[in-house]
């Protein structure tokens, strides 16, 4: 494991993007969604899956320019199609036109169609939360969870993100997603070379499954599930994380009238073809419900009581969401992105492709 300075990985990030055919304006808009994932210490969104992306692009199932149409736009609505473009720039274009949206009628939300991986859901709701307002976003996803009680993968990760300002260093940031990790997670601890513990994932007979590598492969062949949130039972909630991973699926879908489950998969006919992802924004602009300052003093209130209160036997420290987010970029700032020799294999052979110096 080396670090490389914060500065050389969003300039690679951004010579990827730029060389593959992605213009400077929209490489910059995806470069700073990947390098605010690794900043955050989300070692799955940011220069680990800069390689995806690439392979996308090579395949011809995600295109470099992004054409967006608008198929409508009400006062404080609007649906978007993405035409398969980089999934970060239709989301930032979205969120922000959210935001403009709810400065002039006090929410706005846009729902997309059409659309392609968009990295951390985190980077849009901040994107409100700095403008005052409440942020959320949703995705859809490939199929990777199974029903509760069930052995299909139908539902994808499907994450939720709610981010509020607070009067604290740091803002309430909840990004996760509906499963108990996600695919991202299984490819980190594959570059590992680590097992998957046990817990998070199932075969097609409902077994534990702890092989990370043929995990990969059989998330993609339907022979195996992530979990959702909860597990294998109505026990320990397992049934919540269903039904809030379909409520995901429900907003990135119905709304925008695209596609869902199975249709996500990027296979027609024995053939790649873009995963046709969905997504949904909305902003709460503060302002119109009640003082902003005020606001933000209840939200630090309850994170400071939350943080203050009494700590388990055995533990160090009560943590908020947004908490270890805002410590990861102090000490990452300072020390660099962790890249083990795995990831770096990815680096050289895309620097090698695109003749990018490193």
């Amino acid at each position: 494991m080396e670090r490389i300075p914060v500065e050389k990985i969003y300039k690679l990030m951004n010579d990827v993007f730029t060389k593959l055919g992605v213009s400077k304006e929209d490489a910059k808009i995806c470069a700073d969604v990947l390098i605010a994932s690794d900043l955050s210490g989300i070692e799955s969104h940011g220069v680990g899956r800069l390689k995806m992306y690439y392979d996308r692009i090579k395949a011809g199932i995600q295109f470099t320019d992004t054409k967006i149409d608008v198929i409508r736009n009400r006062k404080a609505t609007a649906v978007w199609d993405g035409n398969h473009g980089m999934g970060h720039v239709i989301a930032q274009k979205a969120m922000q036109t959210a935001i403009e949206k709810a400065k002039q009628f006090g929410m706005g939300s846009v729902a997309v169609r059409n659309s392609t991986h968009f990295g951390i859901a985190g980077y849009y709701a901040r994107m409100a939360v700095k403008e005052n307002m409440i942020g959320m976003s949703f995705t859809n996803a490939r199929p990777s969870i199974a029903p509760l009680y069930g052995v299909t993968p139908l539902l994808g990760t499907n994450p939720i993100c709610f981010g509020a300002p607070s009067n604290l260093e740091y803002p309430f940031l909840y990004d996760a997603a509906t499963s108990i990790t996600q695919r991202g997670k299984i490819e980190v601890y594959d570059r590992e070379e680590k097992a998957t513990p046990e817990g998070l994932a199932i075969d097609d007979k409902g077994n534990p499954y702890t092989d990370t590598k043929q995990l990969l492969i059989d998330l993609v062949d339907k022979k195996a599930s992530l979990l959702p949130l909860g597990g294998v039972s109505k026990l320990l909630g397992g049934h919540k994380g269903y039904g809030l991973a379909t409520i995901v699926e429900i907003l990135s879908s119905a709304l925008q009238s695209g596609s869902y489950m199975n249709d996500l998969l990027g296979w027609e006919n024995g053939k790649r073809v873009p995963y046709k992802l969905g997504h949904f924004f909305m902003a709460i602009n503060i302002d119109f419900f009640t003082e902003v300052e005020d606001f933000k003093k209840i939200i630090g209130d309850i994170l400071m009581n939350l943080k203050n209160s009494t700590l388990s036997e055995n533990a160090e420290k009560i943590y908020v969401a947004g908490e270890k987010e805002y410590l990861n970029e102090i000490y990452i700032r300072k020390n660099g992105v962790p890249v083990n020799e795995n990831l770096m294999k990815n680096i050289r052979i895309m620097c090698q492709d695109l003749k990018i110096d490193f």
